[in-house]
């Protein structure tokens, strides 16, 4: 799972915006993630967690692609350095496209990697401003043949009906809402629905159910429908809302995989996502929960954090334009250059000569490949550059050794220029540089390591 590392003090908005606001914090991308490198970040995590396991093919979910026309998710399918046979789809459109992937990845053959994120937004001083959250979630679904099952799906039951509570057109920045009162009968009676249906085919009862998620994107309906589900209120999952957001598409396997940190084996777990319809999913935990653990739990991710000012975050958001340092914008990347290099621009991966060295970037000649994403670094020397052109300056580069052998200049992120030092530690993650002519430039940067909770 990915949490980004800034977070915005909602109580910062109504100052500027003049309305708007509320309690708590929300998760903010930084200015160079959006949702494919965050789907990386996310993807990262779940195959680390199970490093015998290699998908055999890959579903992206997202209501924010960053490109329309081409598949987003093959640059997943690069990242993590999988066979061409291995197909990479997207999903894109809402928060129950992340069910749709689930789905499809369920039915499909061998093991498989759905990975969904968000960029949630809305003009300055909105409720979507407030309550949304970014973020991204990444599953591994298949059977025992293909490694250790940590929940299996009991039952899953939908209900479909076409209303308009939600929508935005291409093009807009900002989704708008239907009268309040009017979505919540319709997801209420279809969540009912789908939930109890869910709950027959599964031979179960509300009162058996170990732990409820409930998430969608309509805030009255997700708290209303709680109180008729006949669950006792103390098995409701926390939603992240004070905390993080609702990070739209990344929800409900974020959620989900919050729950599976908390659950034992042998317990009954219940999703219901409500989005243009309900899909409630019954899982049973399995004893090979009990041995699972993972780097970077979703609760560590949660709890760390650094501030972000809101007038920042506008101007991450496009919303507010600010004077940019004064030199000229990068050229868009060339297509055939990225094409000769997949590896080490999407997968960090640097070549071993015969006598141990390891090069960045990987020379042609030397025999072995080795791939670099999992190390760990540590800065020897940088530099603040106050003017190059950056969308949020000052750049900090730093020239990193890695555990292991292999040395690069490379840029920081996750960071304040004052926080850094000689001497810190530091890990690999999947970033945009830039975007120029439509052309979204990605590579590696580095950020420190802060634990558990980074």
């Amino acid at each position: 799972m990915h949490v980004p590392y800034r977070r915005l003090d909602r109580t910062g908005i109504a100052p500027v915006a003049g309305l708007g606001g509320g309690k708590g914090t929300r998760s903010v991308a930084c200015f160079d993630e959006d949702t494919t490198s965050m789907a990386v970040e996310a993807a990262r995590a779940a195959v680390r967690s199970a490093p015998d396991v290699e998908p055999a093919s890959v579903w992206f979910a997202t209501v924010a692609p960053p490109y329309l026309d081409k598949t987003n998710a093959t640059a997943i399918h690069a990242a993590l350095r999988l066979p061409r046979s291995a197909p990479a789809y997207d999903a894109i459109g809402s928060m129950r496209s992340t069910l749709g992937a689930l789905r499809a990845a369920l039915g499909g053959r061998g093991a498989a990697l759905v990975a969904a994120a968000d960029l949630r937004s809305g003009l300055p001083g909105s409720g979507d401003e407030a309550t949304g959250g970014d973020g991204a979630a990444a599953v591994l679904v298949g059977d025992d043949g293909d490694g250790p099952v940590l929940a299996e799906v009991v039952a899953w039951s939908t209900a479909t009906e076409e209303f308009l509570d939600r929508w935005r057109t291409p093009g807009e920045s900002r989704s708008k809402l239907w009268e309040e009162k009017f979505g919540e009968l319709h997801y209420t009676e279809l969540g009912v629905e789908a939930f109890n249906a869910a709950l027959k085919d599964a031979g179960l009862t509300a009162e058996e159910v170990d732990h409820l998620v409930v998430v969608g994107t309509h805030d009255r309906a997700v708290r209303g429908i709680t109180k008729k589900l006949g669950v006792p209120p103390d098995r409701l999952a926390d939603d992240f809302s004070a905390t993080v957001g609702n990070t739209g598409a990344a929800h409900p396997l974020l959620l989900l995989a919050a729950t599976l940190e908390k659950a034992r084996p042998g317990q009954t777990l219940a999703l219901l996502t409500l989005s243009d319809g309900a899909d409630a999913i019954i899982f049973k935990t399995t004893g090979a929960l009990a041995d699972h653990r993972v780097a970077r739990t979703v609760a560590a991710q949660v709890g760390a954090g650094g501030p972000i000012a809101y007038g920042k975050f506008l101007s991450w958001r496009g919303l507010l334009n600010v004077e940019p340092p004064r030199r000229p914008e990068p050229s868009r990347t060339s297509s055939s250059a990225a094409g000769r290099n997949l590896d080490w621009k999407f997968a960090f991966v640097g070549s071993e000569a015969e006598d141990g060295t390891i090069r960045l970037p990987p020379s042609p000649n030397d025999p072995t490949r080795h791939a670099m994403a999992e190390a760990i670094g540590t800065i020897v020397t940088y530099t603040v550059d106050r003017l190059a052109y950056s969308p949020s300056p000052p750049i900090v580069f730093a020239v990193v050794d890695f555990d292991g052998g292999g040395r690069l200049p490379i840029e920081l992120t996750d960071v304040d220029d004052s926080e850094v030092s000689i001497g810190m530690k530091v890990e690999m993650t999947f970033r945009r540089l830039f975007t120029a002519d439509g052309i979204h430039n990605y590579f590696w940067k580095a950020r420190p390591v802060r634990g558990e909770g980074g």
